[in-house]
C-alpha cells in the first residue's frame, strides 16, 4: 500500500485551482475580447451609413442618378413618358444620408408579354455590367438590378397594363441637412430627351 502524505495531496490541489481559476480568466477575456469585436463591427455599420466615405453634393446626387438611368434607358431600349426626382433619407423620412430615387414610367411595346419582356430587359443590362438581383417581392414579373451602388427596379405598372415603370435608386452618400427642406418629386422627364 501506497501512503501519500498531506503535502502532496496540498501541492495537487493547489495546482488543479490554479488551472481552474487560470482558465476562467482566460475564458472571461475571450468572451469579452469576442463581445468588443463584434460591438465594433455593428457600430462601423451603423458608422458608414451616418459617414458616408465620399459624400456626394446635391447635384452629383442627381447628376449620379439622371445619368444612369439615361443610360438604362437607352441600352434597354425604353420610351419613356415621364419621369420625377426626389432626394430621400436613407436612414428614415427625414435624416440624412440621403439618395437620389427616380421615378420613370415607359410604354411597353405592343404584345409584350411582360414575363419575357422584362427577362429580355434584364439580360440586356446583364450584358452591358448591370448584375440581377432578386426580384421585387411586390411586383410579378418584376426585376432588380444593381451597378455602381445604383438599384434599379423594373415592372409592370399597376395600373396601366400597357406601360413599364424604372425605379432607379443612387447611393447613401448625400450628407447635407435636408431636414427643414419641403421634400417632394421634381419633374424631369425633359431629361430624358423628347418623350413618347
Amino acid at each position: 500500500m501506497i501512503q501519500r502524505n498531506d503535502t502532496s495531496r496540498q501541492w495537487l490541489g493547489r495546482s488543479q485551482l490554479r488551472f481552474a481559476v487560470a482558465s476562467t480568466l482566460a475564458t472571461c477575456l475571450l468572451l469579452g475580447a469576442a463581445v468588443l469585436l463584434v460591438d465594433s463591427r455593428k457600430s462601423s455599420s451603423a458608422g458608414a451609413i451616418d459617414h458616408p466615405g465620399n459624400p456626394l453634393s446635391d447635384a452629383a446626387t442627381e447628376a449620379h442618378v439622371v445619368e444612369s438611368a439615361r443610360g438604362l434607358v437607352a441600352v434597354a431600349g425604353l420610351r419613356p413618358i415621364a419621369a420625377g426626382y426626389l432626394l430621400m433619407s436613407c436612414k428614415n423620412r427625414e435624416d440624412p444620408p440621403y439618395q437620389g430615387a427616380i421615378y420613370l414610367t415607359f410604354i411597353l411595346p405592343v404584345d409584350a408579354h411582360a414575363d419575357t419582356y422584362f427577362r429580355a430587359v434584364a439580360g440586356t443590362l446583364v450584358q452591358h455590367g448591370w448584375t440581377e438581383g432578386r426580384p421585387p417581392a411586390e411586383h410579378v414579373f418584376g426585376r432588380t438590378l444593381t451597378r455602381d451602388d445604383t438599384t434599379a427596379v423594373l415592372y409592370r405598372h399597376r395600373d396601366d397594363p400597357t406601360m413599364g415603370v424604372l425605379r432607379l435608386y443612387g447611393p447613401c452618400r448625400n450628407t447635407t441637412d435636408h431636414r427643414r427642406d419641403p421634400m417632394g418629386w421634381t419633374d424631369i422627364s425633359d431629361q430624358f430627351g423628347p418623350l413618347r
